[in-house]
């Protein structure tokens, strides 16, 4: 009856705690359950009276076992004394048998050295903690033989280079889109000797006709000093060639060289500035002077705080 009093208490402590619980909830389903019409309020009382009864008769049940087990071990006393399974299997596999401490029985305990007063019992290990240590030594031997006996598995060094060799193939496709997706907008000037060297033979093979293989100029207009007609930034040098200039005859050259191709010309082109050519053309639209980034922490005029300084004639 105890029992059953206990358990009783603990599903009527649930059922009080569950208003609290839905009050900190979302209220979510609230909302859903006044949106239910009288056929799904009706089906959903029908379970919540199918479900109640389950639990009642699941308690019966657990109380008329716990009954009749008492009834059995007051009849037979000899069931009384008999252990159950789980004491059973606790003794074998979890505690173990151990010997009384303080009784005669110590005395077969007692280590040959003590310290202080302090004597040391050569007491066994619970089964867990020996089985544990089997578990183990016997996962320690399969380990061993599959990464280093048979070779089966990958070692950390293997691991570590597939890794490597992944992320390199990752690395190149991310360079390979990002190459593709290079507009006038996205364009940088590649200073690298092999994006150059891309450019200048581009270059060779596709502009000198028009700008002479100095830069100097000819029926196009010299690359070499300052003074630009469409810009002379990377992304107007990049949107020239790319787009073109019709009416100049300068064609556009998006569908013959790729995006990477029109950067590196593009930037082989502003190396020519500067230069000094054989036969340079006259200077043709305005000069460009490159835009000067302003540093991010700098402070403009009407964010510093001046005082005024007050002559010394006003002092006297």
């Amino acid at each position: 009856m105890k029992k059953f009093k206990s358990i009783f208490i603990l599903l009527a402590g649930i059922f009080s705690a569950l208003p609290a619980m839905a009050q900190t909830s979302e209220s979510s389903w609230v909302s859903q359950f006044q949106q239910m019409d009288s056929n799904q309020l009706t089906l959903l009382i029908i379970m919540a009276v199918i479900l109640g009864v389950i639990i009642l008769l699941l308690i019966l049940m657990i109380y008329l076992m716990s009954f009749m087990v008492a009834v059995f071990k007051k009849d037979s006393p000899e069931l009384a004394q008999e252990p159950s399974w789980w004491d059973e299997f606790k003794l074998k596999h979890i505690t173990g048998k151990l010997k009384p401490v303080g009784g005669k029985e110590e005395k077969e305990l007692l280590l040959d050295h003590s310290y202080d007063g302090i004597v040391e019992l050569d007491n066994h290990l619970p089964p867990w903690l020996v089985n544990v240590f089997y578990v183990t030594m016997a996962f320690a031997v399969f380990y061993f033989s599959y990464y280093t006996v048979l070779g089966i598995g990958k070692t950390q060094l293997e691991e570590y280079a597939e890794e490597q060799r992944i992320a390199a193939i990752q690395i190149e496709e991310w360079n390979s889109l990002a190459l593709i997706s290079i507009d006038e907008n996205t364009v940088t000037f590649d200073a690298t000797t092999q994006a150059l060297e891309s450019g200048k033979n581009i270059f060779n093979a596709n502009c000198v006709a028009c700008h002479a293989t100095d830069g100097g100029g000819g029926v196009g207009p010299n690359l070499t000093d300052e003074y630009w007609i469409h810009g002379g930034s990377i992304n107007d040098i990049f949107s020239v060639v790319k787009y073109g200039v019709v009416e100049k005859g300068m064609i556009p050259w998006q569908d013959q060289l790729s995006p990477e191709e029109m950067q590196n010309v593009s930037s082989y082109i502003q190396t020519l500035v500067g230069t000094t050519p054989l036969n340079p053309k006259a200077p043709e639209g305005e000069k460009y002077e490159p835009a000067i980034e302003q540093p991010t922490d700098a402070l403009f005029e009407d964010e510093l705080e001046f005082e005024p300084v007050e002559a010394e004639g006003e002092n006297q």
